[in-house]
């Protein structure tokens, strides 16, 4: 995940300073053989909202697609009440073709209510948003699927909507829902997802989790292999090179999860951090691309 000042690795920093930095890093992401690229979803910054500058996603990856050639580029996950799903099929599609095919849409219920209420979306409760979750899903699907789009919901609605670029990749965008719900995120991830993204979870969690995934594929008849993981790891713990991060990443490795990804603040002042995670990565058995 490249710095992008959501957790405050930017405060105190010149807009345009920052956006070179942010550069840069991908760039080295791309050099060290790095998979892909992330950023997060969000509009201030965290823990506390502060005027500091965090860099919108979407922009932020549609000019990072411009500026490599290589890495897969993606969301931690998309907020997805902030946008009209419509809308998010027509600019990840669009952005599918400016990258040449890399693009990947993670997609989320969205949870930070400091956040909801600040830019006027309101904050629904917990049901209601995994229902707009579950709406948008169907929307942004079928807009990425072949011919015209149509889908009467609650919270979305389509009708006969044409959605062209749909992007680059076949059979479509891969679509990555993010969250931990077991009853209902996990079965919106086999009903719609190429990937599921779990947030946090160690590798034993994850090892206890798979049963759980793997019988909400097989509900509706999926075949659970097919549906990848990923976890998004906790800054906190992703940053401390060395044997622990050596035996981390080799434990998720061994659990079976695809990639992980996180972000390591420091890469905002300094190219060693992310040498560092290469070099841990490779010691943990791990591959940095596909």
């Amino acid at each position: 995940m490249v710095p992008q000042g959501w957790t405050g690795e930017y405060d105190g920093w010149e807009p345009r300073r920052a956006w070179e930095r942010t550069i840069a890093v991908t760039r080295q992401v791309e050099r060290l053989g790095f998979e892909s690229v992330w950023v997060f979803d969000h509009f201030q910054t965290e823990p506390e909202p502060t005027d500091e500058l965090t860099f919108e996603s979407f922009t932020t990856l549609a000019a990072l697609a411009a500026s490599t050639e290589r890495v897969r580029l993606g969301h931690v996950v998309i907020c997805t009440a902030y946008r009209n799903p419509a809308l998010t099929a027509k600019m990840i599609g669009t952005m599918d073709v400016i990258s040449g095919g890399r693009m990947d849409l993670g997609i989320g219920a969205g949870w930070k209510e400091d956040e909801w209420r600040a830019y006027g979306y309101g904050f629904p409760d917990t049901k209601t948003r995994l229902a707009t979750l579950a709406d948008h899903l169907e929307v942004i699907t079928r807009m990425l699927g072949p011919g015209r789009a149509t889908f009467a919901g609650t919270y979305a609605s389509v009708t006969d909507a044409i959605n062209v670029p749909r992007g680059l990749q076949e059979p479509r965008v891969p679509v990555m829902v993010g969250g931990n719900g077991p009853n209902v995120t996990w079965r919106l991830a086999a009903r719609f997802a190429d990937e599921l993204n779990l947030d946090w979870l160690t590798p034993d969690e994850v090892r206890e989790a798979k049963p759980i995934i793997a019988s909400r594929c097989e509900e509706i008849g999926r075949d659970p292999s097919t549906l990848r993981l990923s976890v998004n790891i906790s800054r906190y713990v992703f940053k401390d090179a060395g044997p622990s991060r050596v035996e981390l990443l080799a434990g998720y490795r061994e659990v079976g999860v695809n990639r992980v990804m996180g972000l390591i603040q420091e890469t905002a002042s300094s190219d060693e951090p992310l040498e560092s995670l290469a070099s841990d990565a490779l010691a943990a058995g791990c591959t940095l691309a596909e």
